[in-house]
């Protein structure tokens, strides 16, 4: 499987937002971080909140900077709460505890990237991420 590519990043916003259309969801805004939790691309709809790209690269960067999906990223900080609201302090609120950021990896299983979603509840902004890291043709974690 190659690197995470421009080309993989424009697949996953393209599908993603066509779900949440057919499926009537809220305006989303999607990001797509590389392995360092840079931008790769990121796109916000028509009436998603302005602080929505923030908090869907907080879900992916919050994916990469723990090495597994927020679905997991919520269990784990619902369970115990002081260690993330360190993490939370540290990374300077650069990390969400909600569903939506999704790993991405490569056939040895290493992350090269992450996709993280706001706008909808976690369970729909996670399905959508879904959606679009199959699009892609992306192995991916969700934490579940």
């Amino acid at each position: 499987m190659p690197d995470l590519s421009l080309s993989h990043a424009r697949t996953i916003i393209a599908t993603a937002l066509k779900t949440a259309r057919e499926r009537s969801l809220s305006p989303l805004a999607v990001t797509v971080l590389d392995v360092g939790a840079r931008p790769i691309a990121s796109e916000r709809e028509d009436g998603a909140g302005f602080l929505r790209l923030d908090i869907a690269h907080a879900k992916a960067a919050g994916a990469i900077g723990m090495g597994y999906g927020t679905r997991d990223l919520a269990k784990r900080a619902a369970g115990n709460p002081g260690f993330y609201a360190a993490l939370y302090a540290v990374s300077e609120g650069g990390m969400a505890p909600s569903p939506g950021g999704v790993l991405l990896r490569n056939a040895a299983g290493e992350v090269i990237g992450a996709v993280g979603i706001s706008g909808d509840t976690g369970d729909n902004d996670e399905l959508c991420a879904v959606a679009g890291c199959e699009a892609a043709g992306l192995a991916f974690d969700t934490g579940a």
